[in-house]
């Protein structure tokens, strides 16, 4: 099965599509989904046309996107929070299932423990996928975990 992460943003979304063969999990694709960042609507438009551009290219079987958590930064939650209404109408068209991930399950997924580092998830996600370089950016790594939590949690029984 195909599965696309996705660690939403507002000016940087960051994407990750790997494959569960059921014995072998392959990274297949990473990066980011990028906006002019001048407009917010023209923004959001961008946003939902490069993300049917990669459920077209990939086809994923099933989704993850991060939930929404915001300790400090209350400021950036309510752009983030529309762009990933953006996001989770976009999939929704679709009719593919969607997980839905806070940052602590899935740095307790990847690594063990919720209070993971950034670092630390890079690392593991690293080691998990077979990747030898440094995954950049951090939001494509992120997105590369979510991928992960997604077809674990494809797999868990219900």
């Amino acid at each position: 099965m195909r599965f696309l992460g996705i660690d939403p943003g507002t000016t940087r979304i960051g994407y990750g599509v790997i494959e569960d063969s059921g014995a072998v999990l392959t990274p297949l694709a990473w990066g980011v989904l990028t906006t002019p960042g001048k407009d917010g609507q023209a923004d959001k438009v961008s946003v939902a046309q490069q993300c049917l551009e990669l459920l077209n290219t990939w086809k994923p079987d099933a989704v993850g996107i991060e939930r929404l958590f915001f300790l400090n930064n209350k400021k950036s939650a309510m752009p983030v929070s529309e762009m990933r209404g953006v996001l989770m109408l976009t999939l929704a068209q679709r009719a593919l299932p969607i997980y839905e991930f806070t940052p602590l399950q899935v740095k307790q997924q990847v690594c063990g423990h919720g209070g993971a580092k950034k670092d630390q998830v890079q690392h593991m996600v690293r080691m998990i996928l077979r990747i030898s370089e440094t995954i950049r950016p951090d939001d494509a790594a992120d997105a590369l975990a979510i991928a992960l939590c997604s077809s674990a949690a494809h797999r868990a029984p219900r």
